[in-house]
C-alpha cells in the first residue's frame, strides 16, 4: 500500500487528548489500542493503514509530547520511531485538542506547538477537535473557535482548517454535522486539498530518518540524540529550527576562527545547538527559529 499516492497522515498532541481514537474513526477500524487513562497509552508510535475510497490512507499515532510519564530520553526516541513511520513525508499533521473551556494549560500547548512548527509545516496542519459532544446545542466547531481570540488566531495560522469528532456519541449517526461519518469525508476532503496544492512536507532531517528506519520504520536505530531538547527535536522535524550537515556548521564556525565546545557551535552559527547523528551522518540543529 506505501508509495507516492499514499496520504501519510501525522497526529499531535498532549497525553490523552483522544489521538488514538481519532486514528481510529479516521480509518474506521478499531486498530489503535484506546483506554481511559491519565497517562499515555501510547508509549510508541504506531502506523495503521487502510484504503479508504480507494486512496490508500496511512495514519501514524505518537506519544503525547505534552504531560507525558516516561523519561525524556526516552520520549525523544519514540517520537524518532514515529517520524520513521513517516517514511520520509508527512501529508497532513493534526494538531489534536479537546472541546474544552480554552485554559492556561491549553494556551501553553499551542504555544509550544507555535514554536515548533515552521510556516511550511502550518500549511499541512489541521486543528482537530475531539469530545464534539462537549459542543452545545446548535454550536459549530467554528463558532467555538470564535470564542477565544488566542485559539482563533492559531486556527487562522493553519489557515483556517478545523474539524470535530466524537469517538462516543457520534458513531452510529450516519448523517448531519454531529455525525463521524460526515466529519471525517469533511476531514479527508481537507487533506487531500492540502496535498494537492501544498504537496508533502518534508525536510532533510524526515528524509534521513525515513531512510535510516527503511521498511516501515523497522530498521537500525543508530540515532544519536544526546543533550538535544523535546523541543528542539520536534522544532528540527517541523522546520522552526535550521538544521543543516554538521561539516556546515563547523566549517562556517572556523571561518570566523571559533571552536566547538560540548557539541555545540557557537557565535556567528548559531547562540546554542545541537548534534544529532543518523547513521553516518551528523546533522546540526540551531535554536535561534531559523527555517529550513
Amino acid at each position: 500500500m506505501a508509495g507516492s499516492d499514499e496520504i501519510n497522515i501525522f497526529l499531535l498532541g498532549k497525553t490523552g487528548i483522544g489521538k488514538s481514537s481519532l486514528g481510529n474513526t479516521i480509518l474506521g477500524d478499531s486498530l489503535f489500542k484506546e483506554k481511559s487513562s491519565p497517562t499515555s497509552e501510547t508509549d510508541m508510535g504506531q502506523a495503521e493503514r487502510k484504503y479508504i475510497n480507494g486512496v490508500p490512507i496511512k495514519v501514524i499515532d505518537t506519544p503525547g509530547f505534552v504531560g507525558n510519564t516516561m523519561d525524556e530520553e526516552r520520549l525523544k526516541r519514540e517520537i524518532i520511531h514515529s517520524v520513521k513511520l513517516c517514511e520520509g513525508k508527512i501529508d497532513a499533521i493534526l494538531i489534536v485538542l479537546r472541546v474544552d473551556r480554552y485554559t492556561d494549560q491549553e494556551k501553553e500547548i499551542i504555544k509550544q506547538i507555535e514554536q515548533c512548527f515552521s510556516e511550511e509545516a502550518l500549511k499541512r496542519a489541521v486543528v482537530v477537535f475531539t469530545h464534539g459532544d462537549q459542543l452545545e446545542d446548535g454550536m459549530t466547531i467554528e463558532d467555538f473557535v470564535e470564542k477565544d481570540s488566542d485559539l482563533k488566531k492559531f486556527v487562522e495560522r493553519c489557515g483556517g482548517r478545523c474539524h470535530v469528532l466524537d469517538s462516543k456519541y457520534w458513531k452510529e449517526k450516519q448523517e448531519g454535522y454531529r455525525s463521524n461519518k460526515f466529519q471525517v469525508e469533511q476531514l479527508l476532503n481537507t487533506i487531500k486539498t492540502i496535498k494537492n496544492s501544498q504537496g508533502s512536507y518534508t525536510n532533510q532531517l524526515l528524509e534521513l530518518v525515513g531512510e535510516e528506519g527503511g521498511n516501515g520504520g523497522k530498521g537500525p536505530n543508530s540515532i544519536i540524540l544526546a543533550g538535544v531538547t523535546v523541543g528542539a527535536l520536534l522544532g528540527a522535524i517541523f522546520g522552526a529550527y535550521m538544521v543543516v550537515p554538521c561539516a556546515v556548521a563547523l566549517a562556517a564556525k572556523a571561518a570566523v576562527g571559533g571552536a566547538v565546545i560540548g557539541g555545540a557551535v557557537g557565535g556567528a552559527v548559531a547562540t546554542v545547538g545541537y548534534i544529532i547523528k543518523i547513521g553516518g551522518i551528523s546533522l546540526y540543529i540551531t535554536e535561534n527559529k531559523k527555517k529550513c
